[in-house]
């Protein structure tokens, strides 16, 4: 059981001034402190709950759809990239792609205007690792299914403009290696979209897997884990958190089935989004660090429990983050919309983390 209060802010922070004082007396250690765009790395900027789509109001009907925080966060990622000469390997969509309508399903327009010419190719190269949340279950238009669509999408290997696309989903559940040469990260993605903890399954508008899909899944997934590591990190994506600060909460039925899996298997990180902020959990007993990224354009959220009491670190903020990864050390940093650092944090292949302080 995950003790809430095992791993504060302040606690955590305290390791990093620790280190600070070690550096001031012996200057050595700074050069610890690698550049951001490191390029013995390999890269990836992740964004989760993106695909927004606000609707007018009845007293300005004119003013059509609004995705002006994805834009903003999007112009964000670019600016980051060109400052620090970053060549991203990839693009990580931590789920809820798309919200509200998708006419023409994989044909519909949003998927240029969202998707393709949102983060451009030239720009953020290398496949966009996606997968799905809970607004992608949605069936909407009525005819249209949202999950089908996109699987479709990925399919096709070529976007609605024509152009190949970096859009990857094979399956709703699925493995990859990061980076595709000379793999560092071991990645399996999940699909998080759990009926509720008694079996019920939802139908309709917000429909999740099937019981039998939920157990089919929690198979294959100890499959996986249970394979020898080749590569120095492990790790998990889905779009809802296991644990959360946000106003979800800690999930009960991934609490109850995939956080002991991760412990067994010493999984390095869980990747999430589904709340709409930013945050980074860990817990002593626990070798797997929690990061969610759920800014990258959807309405914010408020936050329920404070870093201060379990962290560590929380933050209600449209942003981005940035994973690198080399065999000795996986970073990731939150930055806001701007591209301004807010919070990092590190991890060696035997499992020993640290704040990183740029």
């Amino acid at each position: 059981m995950v003790d809430p209060s095992s791993f504060t802010r302040r606690r955590f922070l305290r390791q990093s001034l620790a280190w600070s004082a070690l550096a001031a007396v012996s200057p050595s250690l700074l050069a610890k402190k690698e550049p951001i765009a490191n390029h013995e790395a390999a890269h990836a900027l992740m964004i989760g709950d993106w695909g927004w789509q606000s609707k007018p109001s009845k007293d300005d009907l004119s003013a059509g759809s609004s995705y002006a925080a994805q834009s903003q966060v999007a112009q964000g990622m670019k600016q980051y990239a060109g400052k620090h000469n970053l060549r991203t390997d990839a693009l990580f969509l931590l789920g809820d792609n798309w919200y509200g309508d998708l006419p023409d399903g994989a044909r519909s327009s949003r998927w240029v205007d969202q998707f393709e010419a949102m983060y451009p190719a030239d720009v953020f190269p290398g496949s966009a690792y996606t997968m799905l949340g809970n607004h992608d279950y949605q069936t909407l238009p009525a005819t249209v299914n949202k999950v089908e669509a996109e699987l479709e999408y990925a399919r096709s290997g070529r976007g609605v403009d024509g152009k190949p696309t970096r859009w990857t989903l094979p399956a709703r559940w699925y493995t990859f290696d990061f980076p595709q040469h000379n793999p560092l990260m071991h990645c399996i993605v999940l699909d998080s979209n759990m009926p509720a903890a008694n079996g019920s399954w939802q139908h309709g508008q917000n429909f999740t897997l099937k019981p039998e899909e939920q157990a089919e899944q929690l198979r294959w997934l100890e499959e996986q884990l249970q394979k020898p590591r080749t590569e120095p990190f492990l790790v998990v994506m889905g779009h809802h958190p296991v644990y959360s600060n946000g106003p979800h909460g800690d999930h009960p039925v991934l609490v109850r089935d995939w956080s002991p899996l991760f412990k067994k298997y010493k999984v390095d990180f869980y990747l999430a989004g589904h709340d709409h902020d930013l945050q980074v959990l860990h817990f002593e007993d626990h070798p797997t660090t929690h990061f969610l990224s759920g800014g990258g354009g959807a309405d914010l959220y408020v936050l329920k429990i404070d870093d201060e009491m379990r962290g560590p670190y929380a933050q209600e903020v449209h942003g981005f983050s940035h994973l690198s990864v080399t065999k000795h050390e996986l970073q990731l940093r939150h930055l806001d919309s701007g591209g301004r650092f807010l919070f990092g944090a590190a991890k060696t292949p035997e499992g020993k983390l640290r704040v990183l302080e740029v």
